[in-house]
C-alpha cells in the first residue's frame, strides 16, 4: 500500500481502506470517526482531534491484519510507530506524537491498573500480548516523565471507548477542513 504523503491521500487511503473491521465489530473509519467525535466533545486540541481521527492510519497501510494467517496476539505491525510516521511530514509533531504513544499508554493503563485489562476489547485485549505487554517499573516511570504523557492517556481513553457498533458521528470529509488548517499550518 502506498504511504500517503498529502492530506488528500491520507482522506483517500481511508476511502479506500477504512472499511476493513481489523478484528472489531466496526471498521477502521468508523472507529477513527468515533475517536475524533469524543475527542471534540472532550474539548480537545485540533491536533489532537486529528491524532484520534487517523490513530490508526498505520494498519491501513501494513494490512498486516489482512492477512488471514496475521495473530493478534504474536504478532505486531507497529502501527503506532508506522502512523506517527506518516502524519509528521503531513501533519506535524503535535498530531504524531498521541499517535506514537498510544499503544504504551494502553500497556501503562494495564501495568497501573490490572482490572483495565478486563475493560479492554477482545481484540485490544489480544494485541496487548504481542505489543510487548505490561511495562516494568522502569519503563512506567519513563513513559510517565514524557511531555507526550497525557495526550497519549487521553487519545487511549478515545480509542478504547470508540467502539460502539451503528453510532452516528458524522463523515470522514468532516474534518477535512481541520485537517487541511494543520497541515496548512506546518
Amino acid at each position: 500500500m502506498k504511504t500517503p504523503n498529502t492530506v488528500e491521500e491520507l482522506f483517500a487511503l481511508y476511502e479506500l481502506r477504512g472499511d476493513g473491521h481489523y478484528g472489531e465489530s466496526i471498521t477502521q473509519t468508523e472507529h477513527g470517526l468515533q475517536c475524533a467525535a469524543r475527542a471534540r466533545a472532550d474539548g480537545a486540541t485540533d491536533a489532537l482531534i486529528a491524532a484520534a481521527l487517523f490513530h490508526d492510519v498505520g494498519h491501513l497501510v501494513a494490512d498486516a491484519q489482512g492477512n488471514e494467517r496475521f495473530d493478534l496476539e504474536e504478532e505486531d505491525d507497529d502501527h503506532e510507530a508506522l502512523g506517527a510516521r506518516i502524519l509528521a511530514p503531513i501533519l506535524g509533531p503535535a498530531v504524531a506524537q498521541p499517535v506514537a504513544l498510544h499503544v504504551t499508554a494502553k500497556r501503562w493503563r494495564c501495568t497501573i491498573d490490572p482490572t483495565h485489562h478486563a475493560q479492554l476489547s477482545p481484540t485490544s485485549q489480544a494485541t496487548l500480548k504481542a505489543q510487548g505487554g505490561l511495562l516494568s517499573p522502569e519503563e512506567c516511570a519513563r513513559f510517565e516523565a514524557h511531555p507526550g504523557f497525557e495526550s497519549a492517556l487521553a487519545l487511549r481513553s478515545w480509542d478504547d471507548a470508540a467502539k460502539t457498533p451503528g453510532l452516528d458521528v458524522g463523515e470522514l470529509r468532516d474534518y477535512e477542513g481541520l485537517v487541511t488548517a494543520l497541515a496548512d499550518a506546518r
